[in-house]
């Protein structure tokens, strides 16, 4: 075979080579990238240019650190130096997590390993880059998806533990019901006792039956019945609940005020748990102001078309801004004392009158403000034709 003859089948094969070489290099869905010993661009893969923004023509005899964050390309040369001189390999041939920086800017992580070629131009490093944001998308949604799951077996097991002290409550309570009435039965029978000592026996057994109603309540709650309405006169819920959110506090002058609109029409609501929510709503505040030298707060009750607005401020220092976003979710409470559930018991209770429960924003420092808003005779039954169910905590409070 003459020696033209096998020149051109080297440079034939060469051109073989070297055309497999570029479809591979730029059909590759990483991206692949080639600098030399003194890290400029020689070679950037079309997935390259989809990764960072750059034209190849953009960084071909430029630094690769135009792709780097500030803090990597100030040190990328070092590193190359260093191992020039030294041989340590530090990255070579051992992948690894790093950031990128897009031209627009934005810094984003890739997944880098760096091989390496000796050329008779001389030392040359070839990085195959992959885009790590599905992957850690994938993994922030798989860790909100634990996240709930664990979530939802806390509310499973509420739930069970709700329905379980209800129960158990129910028959206790049912007999000290009971014991009260027969002392009263047979002291008024024989007027033996102190009208005074009659009248707390009274207010004892009033209690009694209240808590009873409040137990059958949580266990119609947890077992997602819909409330039991009823017409409820406005004035008279408000002044029960600024009672009942009294007691206990141990203040010389009243801490609440009311603030009613007149003429208010009856409200259908079950009035057990409206009171539930207002006082929860109430003794919050009322431990919000126990350190503001002049304490104030004022439950408002305005109409507004076909809705009753029932708005609880006061005078403390505020619900702070990191915390906000996440008031109504289960177990996330604000304050050092409780699980974290009676704000989100709350909304889930208003949501299933067909209103709602929210804060609203105020100027910072200048207290906080909760309002409830119930419609005044709401549908008995939902957009569907079914009754309107108590849902779970997490499906009111979208967790």
């Amino acid at each position: 075979m003459a020696h033209d003859d096998v020149i051109d089948q080297d440079e034939e094969h060469a051109a073989v080579t070297e055309a497999r070489l570029a479809s591979v290099f730029d059909t590759a869905a990483d991206g692949i990238v080639v600098i030399n010993d003194r890290g400029q661009v020689l070679a950037f893969n079309k997935a390259c240019e989809r990764l960072f923004g750059y034209e190849a023509a953009d960084l071909l005899g430029r630094n690769v650190s135009r792709i780097m964050p500030p803090e990597y390309a100030r040190a990328h040369d070092r590193y190359v130096d260093n191992y020039l001189k030294t041989g340590t390999k530090k990255i070579i041939g051992i992948g690894r997590e790093v950031q990128a920086q897009h031209k627009d800017g934005t810094i984003f992580p890739i997944e880098l390993s760096v091989g390496e070629a000796g050329t008779p131009c001389g030392r040359q490093f070839i990085g195959i880059l992959r885009d790590l944001r599905p992957r850690k998308q994938i993994e922030d949604r798989l860790a909100k998806t634990q996240a709930q799951l664990l979530h939802m077996t806390r509310i499973s097991a509420l739930d069970e533990m709700g329905a379980a002290i209800a129960h158990e409550l129910n028959q206790p309570l049912t007999a000290v019901l009971l014991y009260l009435q027969s002392v009263s039965r047979k002291a008024r029978a024989e007027a033996s006792l102190d009208p005074l000592i009659l009248e707390v026996i009274d207010k004892a057994v009033r209690e009694a039956e209240r808590a009873g109603d409040i137990i059958q309540r949580m266990r119609q709650l947890v077992e997602k019945k819909a409330p039991e309405r009823q017409s409820v006169e406005v004035a008279q819920l408000v002044a029960t609940c600024l009672e009942m959110a009294e007691l206990g506090a141990g203040d010389s002058a009243p801490v609440m005020q009311a603030d009613v609109e007149p003429d208010l029409p009856p409200l259908k609501a079950d009035p057990v748990q409206i009171r539930q929510i207002l006082i929860n709503l109430l003794r919050n505040a009322r431990e919000a102001v126990a350190d503001q030298v002049d304490r104030k707060v004022v439950l408002s009750v305005r109409r507004a078309a076909d809705r009753l607005e029932f708005r609880v401020t006061d005078n403390g220092p505020g619900v702070p801004a990191e915390v906000v976003d996440g008031l109504f979710r289960a177990f996330t409470g604000a304050k050092h004392k409780g699980v974290g559930l009676g704000l989100a018991i709350s909304r889930s209770i208003a949501q299933n009158h067909g209103g709602d429960l929210r804060h609203e924003p105020v100027s910072q420092g200048t207290g906080a403000s909760f309002l409830l808003t119930l419609p005044i005779d709401p549908p008995d039954n939902g957009p569907d034709g079914e009754p309107v169910s108590a849902s779970l905590i997490e499906e009111r409070t979208g967790n």
